[in-house]
């Protein structure tokens, strides 16, 4: 029986004349999209991931892609020449997805279409799967300003072979949002005495009452009295290491204005003594009463003001 044509380069969305980086772009970005570990349960995503990595499998290669090329619209002679016969001509020597990487991913059944397996051939028979490394697993963790700014330590309960066991994990000062921690050897058990995968640790942090993270700089805005606005003077300002700074405003500081305090701000996680800044906008605090001789003052400032 004739088999049906498939059209590769169609199923990587890239025209014939794609290069080999470009083949390789589009497979990487279906691949993500389409893996089944993103979408658990979706038939169309799994049999899509199957159609991309057969497509990989013969334009990924030089060879392959040369022979696939070469096949066209004279596929059906391939067909009517025996099956032996064109998959001994169009066998392939390298993959980049092996027929026991894909039953590793969808089960025993066969992985590949039947075009592929005529013209490319796939051995009969069961095959032994190799030993293989754990896989690798993510993990969120939440940390707090804080603890990004110090770098703290964590006692993570994993689980290995059925049993729950606890791992103590350094994190870095100088972490940002996203940042992925490696966990060595606290991924998936390998296969056959294999090593196990790797544990990712991505890093997500918790908002901040008082300060705002952008890069390895900080902002704060600080309450400063009207009285010191106008005269100038020092205010105290926080930092993330709970000790506290001296600012010296000068006097008629207007509203919102900023100041930079040079290496107050967040360590480089690559190199902890190198440090960002913190900037600091003023906020004017206005008091919450009035004593009588309080608004006698300001009553005098007011008539001033008006003759000026």
């Amino acid at each position: 029986m004739p088999v049906e044509f498939k059209d590769y380069y169609a199923t990587l969305g890239v025209p014939k004349s794609a290069s080999e980086a470009e083949i390789k772009k589009a497979y990487r970005k279906l691949a993500r999209q389409h893996h089944p570990d993103l979408n658990p349960g979706n038939k169309a995503s799994e049999a899509r991931f199957k159609e991309i990595n057969e497509a990989n499998e013969v334009l990924g290669n030089a060879e392959s892609r040369r022979k696939y090329d070469d096949l066209g619209a004279n596929w059906r002679n391939y067909d009517q020449a025996g099956e032996q016969q064109a998959a001994s001509h169009a066998r392939r020597r390298s993959r980049t997805v092996t027929p026991e990487e894909m039953s590793d991913m969808f089960g025993s059944g066969v992985p590949f279409s039947d075009f592929f397996t005529t013209f490319f051939g796939q051995d009969e028979g069961p095959r032994q799967a190799r030993p293989r490394r754990g896989r690798d697993i993510e993990q969120a963790l939440s940390l707090t300003l804080e603890e990004a700014f110090t770098g703290t330590s964590r006692h993570l309960s994993i689980e290995r072979k059925g049993r729950p066991h606890t791992v103590e994990v350094r994190i870095p000062a100088g972490v940002k949002e996203g940042s992925r921690v490696k966990v060595r050897a606290e991924g998936e058990p390998g296969t056959s005495e294999m090593p196990p995968g790797d544990l990712y640790l991505v890093v997500r942090l918790l908002p901040h009452q008082t300060f705002e993270r952008r890069g390895q700089d900080l902002y704060t805005r600080v309450a400063v009295p009207v009285t010191t606005v106008v005269l100038g003077g020092e205010v105290s300002v926080p930092t993330l290491s709970r000790s506290s700074l001296k600012l010296r405003v000068p006097e008629l500081t207007p509203a919102g204005r900023t100041f930079r305090l040079r290496g107050h701000g967040m360590p480089d996680v690559r190199a902890a003594e190198t440090r960002g800044d913190l900037f600091v906008a003023v906020d004017i605090q206005i008091p919450a009463q009035l004593t009588p001789e309080a608004r006698e003052h300001y009553k005098a400032l007011e008539k001033l003001a008006g003759t000026q």
